[in-house]
């Protein structure tokens, strides 16, 4: 069992490493431009689509989820249906968030109150990055489909060149071209359609153009479309209260002033370079879940859960230990204002418990998502929202930052308590 787990989980911590590096080498870059306006600015925008992306992150999960069960079924015919499915759907919202730009800016930005500089880049970083969302989400829906199929491999390839791809043109576009945080934004839109194109030609090696678009009554059978987005729906909902969490954490920071803002954006790539190293465990679960409950085994899914806990912790406790001893030397990598630095170091410790705190929360969410329990994931996610919020009220007239982060520590504790009580009736039953 553990040679399984780490079969999927390393390739999907290379990957998932690379996703909070690539947000290091933008912060790297704004951070060592000549105004703190920058480090705002990307942090803003950023925030934006992660709300985005992360909201429409089932054509990722969902996907994983469906195929792992259908490959512990070996049902082949619908594991090809699904990334038709999921596909479709990609490019569908892909258009659509290009069409509907200027609504989502004023629907965004209207709630952000921030020095009009950091706004004006953070909109001008926006309208770039936006012609990038169909590319970003039809990398989602193939990712997620291979890892259901078992392979870890080839969405590693892609995440790291795509990411890669990004690094190498943000620093094109902003060193080559004298651009500023709008460079940043340049880069990651060369970067994703030159991931899609990559993936678009690993895919071909497993699927072929005939198998695709064969057979359209399967496609669109209603049975299966109504469990599509049933669980697509679901996730949809409870990424959204996750990110509208994450998000209202930064335009929170962005309340207490600039310094507040820069430093807690700091501090949350700590936050996440933990998160995403925990979740190569949990991209794991997805689908050897998937798996056992598609196979009923349902004595292998506890084991699988038990080891994952294991790993996870493992991950944890190795970021709280370098976070503990040498945060401060990592947050100057990030930037050479001293100000921020020395504010970040002041709330550090938060980062530090949270590294511990926060790993079952992310353990829990691959193995519901294998197992297709959205529902309960739904219900879980509005719980420990519910918590945040007048955590946050109570907390933060008290203790200013040091309550916005407690409201997040409590949010995440919520979390993992939340799925543990669901889990017996709402994963292991369905392997039975």
């Amino acid at each position: 069992m553990n040679r399984d787990i780490l079969r999927l989980a390393l390739p999907s911590i290379a990957a998932n490493i690379s996703v909070p590096l690539l947000g290091i080498a933008d912060m790297v870059l704004v951070g060592h431009m000549e105004s703190v306006y920058y480090i705002g600015a990307l942090a803003l925008s950023t925030t934006v689509f992660n709300f985005l992306y992360f909201g429409l992150n089932f054509l990722s999960m969902g996907t994983t989820g469906l195929t792992a069960q259908a490959f512990g079924a070996q049902d082949f015919t619908e594991m090809t249906r699904v990334l038709e499915r999921a596909l479709l759907l990609a490019f569908t919202l892909g258009g659509l968030l290009i069409l509907l730009q200027p609504l989502l800016t004023f629907l965004i930005f209207s709630w952000v109150e921030t020095s009009p500089e950091v706004m004006y880049h953070a909109k001008a970083y926006f309208h770039i990055r936006i012609w990038a969302a169909p590319a970003t989400l039809g990398l989602m829906a193939i990712q997620g489909w291979f890892l259901g199929s078992q392979d870890a491999k080839t969405p590693m390839i892609l995440m790291i060149a795509a990411n890669g791809f990004n690094i190498v043109g943000n620093i094109a576009f902003v060193y080559g071209l004298g651009m500023q945080s709008e460079g940043v934004a340049w880069g990651t839109l060369v970067a994703q359609y030159s991931g899609l194109a990559l993936a678009a030609l690993l895919l071909h090696r497993r699927v072929s153009l005939q198998s695709l678009g064969g057979r359209w009554s399967e496609t669109f059978d209603l049975g299966k479309l109504r469990n599509y987005f049933a669980v697509n729906g679901n996730i949809m909902i409870r990424t959204v209260l996750l990110i509208g969490t994450l998000s209202f954490f930064t335009i929170a920071s962005a309340w207490d002033g600039d310094l507040i803002l820069a430093a807690n954006s700091l501090l949350m790539q700590l936050w996440g370079l933990a998160s995403y190293g925990m979740d190569g465990f949990a991209n794991a679960g997805q689908s050897l879940t998937g798996r056992f409950v598609g196979g009923k085994h349902p004595q292998e899914l506890r084991r699988c859960v038990h080891l994952l806990m294991l790993w996870g912790g493992g991950i944890g406790l190795g970021c709280a230990i370098v976070y503990g001893l040498a945060g401060e030397v990592i947050l100057g990598w990030f930037t050479d204002k001293v100000n921020v630095i020395a504010t970040a170091v002041e709330f550090l410790p938060w980062v530090v418990a949270g590294a511990l705190l926060n790993m079952p929360a992310f353990i829990w969410d691959g193995v519901f998502i294998g197992a297709t329990a959205s529902r309960a994931m739904r219900n879980a996610m509005l719980v420990c929202t519910a918590t945040f919020f007048p955590a946050y009220w109570v907390m933060h007239p008290l203790l200013q930052n040091h309550g916005l982060w407690f409201a997040l520590t409590l949010f995440m504790v919520a979390r993992s308590g939340t799925l543990t009580l669901l889990a017996p009736r709402h994963v292991f039953a369905r392997a039975r």
